[in-house]
């Protein structure tokens, strides 16, 4: 087990070095420069020269790289002059709302797409496979900034069952862990809670959506491939109960796969979601990037950037530790 973690924590850190190196490539590559765009177009070459050197922009692209990765792992994730403010608190500002909507999101995905293959693949229904099949088709299929636009037109503007895009709703009285409904329920608040959740409801739901489509068809697919196998026909004939092989020996042999994607889904929400947040006004960091795009805001984008490469990281490391834990196959190779 040693082993195992040694070399995922290394290929963590490998990763991280890449990721960054081609963030901080990348950006310096693009045919704008950050002194021109704070100085303003009519600053003199003198003035673009102390702005150079205050944004270390003067120094060697080496330099430059070590200074980027020591200062973003020490905390110094540089100064947003469009915000005027540093982009560190600037992140952790937005950061909590893009967390509660991903995690809002995936538990809805995960949850849902688990437990209708499940009882769809047990129970043999052809019709329910096909409506579980049509559902992935949509999921996968349909884009969630346009689920969005339907959700607002349904469920806000003709039924007036849930909040329009007026963002996360009022702020609980004492923020502790910045998630809205958490901190409500802390409060003991538990009418605030339920505003709380009406409000992440339809950004949720429609983020979910492609989430839940994918898992659907990959858990199907894993399921089927595990129902023909040669131990289950063993099963079978020794007169094992259908409901104990289907759910102590295909489930778990089918259920790892799932684990893998769910990782690399929930780090992707928790990326952000740029396009839904911007639907629903709501101020995660999604918005925050978009508008530093807009504004060339040149340490806001290179801090999410090396920030959506660690959460991948940390995310999927963790995936791996788990998956280790649940296979021991995984261990010994």
């Amino acid at each position: 087990m040693g082993r195992f973690l040694a070399e995922r924590l290394w290929s963590a850190v490998l990763t991280v070095l890449g990721a960054s190196i081609i963030a901080f490539v990348v950006l310096r590559a693009l045919p704008t420069d950050p002194a021109r765009l704070i100085a303003g177009p009519f600053a003199s070459e003198d003035v673009l020269a102390q702005v150079r050197a205050q944004m270390g922009l003067d120094k060697p692209l080496v330099t430059q790289y070590l200074d980027y990765i020591v200062n973003f792992f020490t905390g110094d994730w540089g100064f947003s002059y469009a915000a005027g403010k540093d982009v560190l608190p600037l992140v952790a500002e937005r950061l909590p709302a893009s967390g509660e909507l991903a995690l809002f999101a995936f538990t809805i995905a995960f949850s849902l797409a688990v437990l209708l293959t499940v009882l769809v693949s047990y129970s043999g229904s052809r019709v329910l496979d096909g409506l579980l099949r049509a559902a992935s088709f949509v999921g996968v299929g349909v884009p969630p900034f346009w689920i969005s636009l339907l959700f607002l037109m349904l469920f806000f503007e003709t039924l007036g069952w849930f909040p329009g895009p007026v963002g996360r709703g009022p702020a609980p009285p004492h923020v502790i862990t910045g998630f809205y409904t958490f901190d409500y329920l802390l409060a003991g608040d538990i009418r605030g809670a339920l505003t709380a959740l009406r409000h992440l409801a339809l950004p949720g739901f429609a983020l979910s959506l492609a989430s839940f489509g994918y898992l659907i068809r990959l858990l199907r697919a894993n399921l089927l491939d595990v129902v023909h196998e040669p131990f289950i026909t063993v099963l079978h004939s020794k007169g094992v109960p259908a409901f104990s092989a289907h759910f102590r020996h295909i489930l778990p042999n089918a259920f790892l796969p799932t684990i893998t994607a769910g990782g690399l889904i929930l780090a992707q929400l928790l990326g952000g979601s740029v396009l839904v947040e911007q639907i629903f006004t709501w101020p995660g960091i999604g918005t925050l990037v978009i508008d530093g795009i807009t504004r060339q805001d040149y340490a806001v984008v290179q801090a999410f950037i090396l920030l959506s490469a660690v959460i991948y990281i940390v995310v999927n490391f963790a995936v791996d530790l788990l998956y280790g834990w649940i296979d021991p196959r995984v261990r010994r190779s």
